[in-house]
């Protein structure tokens, strides 16, 4: 199968080409620092240009059959499958993704093609009783219209395929912007997937621009019914109040908690939290920001741990061996370094660490800190190979430091009691709570968000369609009747 051709254009308005603005960007891999794509970014008349077409046919789309338009994911799907070793390459060479993250993301992203394709067949509307006689009330679900997506980097594949396959699937149009350190993975490339796969021309734009020059723009802009953002909280805030009247779905940053009980099974529960701390270098909103153990098992837990995290092989992520790879450019590890100094001076303990290394020194060796919830490192979402256990007294403490956050996105707690665990679950403060888990939640088939300052709105599953769908209410009077004047 030929690969798909350099990716030094977008799909704006039905076709290929360069932006307009005068300022170009580079794709660099984060690991060597080679460049893999540079191009021509889009301005606010290439915005306009998308959200144009995006309104000129995306009635046509919406009129076309369920059928047809699961057709197009399922053959999406297929074309994921067929060009698996060209996307997971992608992935890891834009994101410094190690091998096995390349394989989950794509994974994810083919499942959620599956699950999207399933949705146009189930849209439903519902019949509601009135009480003013030989009156029916229909309400249909229908495509809220046209939809604006922005991604994040750490997963820009999946990030953007779980808003934008749902939003085609049930009828909408898209405008989509990825982020600028993963224009590929993020957008481009799926969208040469979905034009393989038969998507018609101008359903989905890509947009590559500085969020300088269209960050507002595209949450500003009249025409799109809904804008689904997956990145900072900082970022969310700031689009709540430049949306409008629009609906938002927001996941944002985390801080979860990781929950150790007295009775849990700490090969278990060590085991679920490197991986829920440093699976992809720990940039991911759901991640194990902090460790809170009861203090019973504190100490054998914090050993086993570090003896742990001595193990894991940072390097090159296109090596089968490696499980840590670079942080994603130099702005991203400084912020990390600056977190992990100001913990230590606030009174954390560093028990493991290192310096940078690396071909442009982008790889970070995994660290563990001991410290309190008020350290830089807890109190303050990291996004790297960072992990802060905490003690807590009993289970009464462990949920309150759990719950002092302002954040409440994933989270996990471990006990060899399930009904303990659960009951423990329930207090949590948070979207996602997983029981004897980690909260680096790889479940296609599952529905995200948080709570707090860690978002609004639910992606996947039945929310998806919720989220791209409105209510259009129409009652039908079936006879004569009489009016109160």
């Amino acid at each position: 199968m030929t690969a798909y051709p350099a990716f030094d254009t977008m799909p704006i308005a039905g076709s290929w080409r360069a932006g307009s603005s005068d300022s170009t960007r580079a794709s660099t891999d984060p690991y060597n620092g080679e460049t893999l794509a540079e191009l021509r970014q889009a301005d606010t008349a290439d915005l306009d240009a998308a959200y144009a077409s995006a309104v000129r046919i995306q009635h046509d789309w919406a009129d076309a059959s369920p059928s047809e338009r699961a057709e197009v994911l399922r053959a999406a799907a297929g074309v994921m499958v067929e060009r698996k070793e060209e996307i997971t390459r992608w992935l890891v060479r834009e994101t410094g993704g190690t091998l096995a993250k390349a394989e989950l993301e794509w994974g994810l992203v083919r499942s959620v093609m599956w699950e999207a394709a399933s949705m146009p067949h189930r849209v439903e509307g519902r019949i509601l009783p009135s009480d003013i006689g030989g009156k029916e009330n229909r309400v249909h679900r229908r495509p809220v219209g046209v939809v604006a997506v922005i991604s994040p980097w750490n997963f820009p594949l999946q990030l953007s395929a779980r808003s934008v396959a749902p939003a085609l699937a049930v009828g909408n149009a898209v405008v989509l912007k990825p982020a600028g350190d993963t224009p590929v993975t993020g957008g481009l490339l799926l969208a040469r997937i979905l034009e393989e796969a038969g998507l018609p021309p101008g359903l989905l734009s890509v947009v590559v621009g500085s969020g300088s020059e269209i960050g507002d723009a595209i949450v500003e802009h009249p025409v799109p019914r809904v804008v689904s953002f997956t990145g900072s909280t900082p970022v969310g805030r700031g689009i709540t109040e430049k949306a409008g009247i629009k609906k938002l779905a927001l996941e944002l940053g985390g801080n979860g908690p990781l929950v150790v009980l007295d009775d849990a099974d700490l090969d278990l529960a060590v085991r679920a939290a490197v991986f829920g701390s440093f699976f992809h270098q720990g940039q991911i909103c759901m991640i194990a920001n902090r460790v809170i153990v009861e203090a019973a098992v504190h100490d054998e837990f914090l050993n086993r741990l570090v003896d742990a995290a001595k193990s894991l092989v940072v390097g090159d992520p296109s090596q089968s061996d490696t499980q840590l790879g670079p942080i994603i450019n130099a702005s991203q590890l400084e912020g990390i370094q600056d977190k992990l100094r100001r913990a230590q001076q606030d009174g954390a303990e560093l028990l493991l660490g290192g310096d940078p290394f690396g071909p442009i020194g982008s790889c970070l060796p995994p660290h563990v800190l001991s410290g309190t919830n008020d350290v830089a490192t807890v109190c303050e979402e990291v996004f790297g190979p960072v992990i802060t256990v905490i003690r807590a007294d009993d289970e009464a403490d462990a949920l309150d430091i759990a719950n002092d956050t302002p954040y409440g996105l994933s989270s996990a707690v471990f006990s060899r009691d399930v009904d303990r665990a659960v009951r423990f679950a329930r207090r949590i403060d948070a979207g996602m709570t997983h029981v004897n888990d980690a909260p680096v939640n790889d479940d296609a088939n599952t529905a995200f968000g948080g709570e707090k300052d860690s978002g609004i709105g639910r992606f996947g599953g039945q929310w998806a369609i919720d989220e791209f769908t409105t209510d259009h209410w129409i009652s039908v009077q079936h006879h004569s009747r009489a009016y109160p004047i």
